[in-house]
């Protein structure tokens, strides 16, 4: 697929799509970028403003248009929905912004069947539930952006707090992308050594407050940027670009998203956060490393809310 004009559509060209869309030409992910609104002035000037910055970066069109227009696109990125207020849980948006994702889904089933699906719409995990069932693809092809911009939050403040590249840190939010999600310090490494070893090397010693805080700052960090600023944008559009870069250019990378399980810890069905290997066609393969019995008891926490979430659906109708 590198070799060869890669095409991309972002549907939504609010903060979260545009800022996504921007993010890739800047990167160079594709050669051809389709921005989908209902709102096609929105679209359209969002791409011009875009379009207008693109000499300054590597050759690629960007544009707005229908669902016509985004015909066999090689990846589908999926950001339409009302945003999180202030006070908001991600939980608060599943009624407003499941009708809205099913149409999405249902369009993109008919015009680019063979794309690759990922969703940013929150909660990302019932929406990309959702648009698996919607569109009756192959659940490798469906993909929630999950916890992946949790867990570079993680890695920002253990870098922070050991004075250390965050690049050299390999450390995972796993679950839920809200409420539930949970750190797994039982597997974080940093030069072959685990978060204790580390805390003593780095001199950033590591008491019980420190774990509870960083798994708090790193949950709450969304709602602290969205008291302030009123939403987020910028690091979620630098996530949705890289895991955009790596399905598109086969990397086989690892990255924490959102997957639908398949027996791993006991759990089927439910999309959730695990690290997976992602390629040109989804999701390689899902990993389920070691954990702590405690965070075990996490997942299966997350994975109950989830399932409940996403039967209030069914219920509500």
């Amino acid at each position: 697929m590198a070799q060869t004009a890669i095409k991309a559509t972002i549907v939504g060209a609010g903060l979260v799509g545009s800022t996504i869309a921007y993010t890739m030409v800047a990167q160079g992910v594709a050669s051809e970028i389709v921005l989908v609104d209902v709102d096609n002035d929105r679209a359209e000037g969002e791409a011009m403003d875009i379009e207008h910055g693109s000499p300054f970066f590597k050759e690629s069109l960007i544009h707005a248009g229908d669902y016509q227009t985004s015909a066999d696109s090689d990846i589908v990125i999926i950001t339409a929905g009302t945003n999180q207020r202030p006070g908001e849980t991600r939980m608060d948006l599943i009624g407003r912004n499941a009708a809205i994702v099913t149409g999405v889904a249902k369009q993109v089933k008919q015009v680019s069947p063979k794309a690759v699906v990922l969703v940013v719409s929150n909660p990302v995990d019932v929406m990309t539930r959702v648009v698996q069932e919607v569109t009756g693809f192959p659940a490798e092809r469906v993909i929630g952006s999950g916890t992946n911009l949790d867990s570079a939050r993680l890695r920002y403040l253990l870098s922070k707090k050991f004075g250390i590249d965050s690049r050299n840190i390999h450390a995972y939010v796993l679950g839920e992308h809200g409420d539930s999600e949970f750190v797994a310090w039982s597997n974080v490494n940093i030069a072959g050594m685990n978060i204790n070893e580390a805390s003593d090397a780095f001199g950033g010693l590591m008491g019980d407050y420190d774990y509870i805080n960083l798994a708090n700052d790193t949950r709450n960090a969304a709602y602290e940027i969205i008291n302030r600023k009123k939403a987020t944008y910028y690091g979620i559009a630098a996530s949705a670009s890289r895991i955009a870069e790596a399905i598109l250019r086969d990397e086989k990378s690892i990255m924490p998203l959102s997957v639908k399980l398949t027996g791993q810890y006991g759990l089927k069905d439910v999309y959730l956060s695990l690290p997976a290997v992602i390629g040109q066609h989804g999701i390689v393969k899902i990993i389920a490393p070691y954990i702590s019995e405690e965070e075990e008891g996490k997942l299966h926490h997350s994975a109950k809310l989830l399932a409940e979430a996403y039967d209030s659906l069914h219920s509500a109708k």
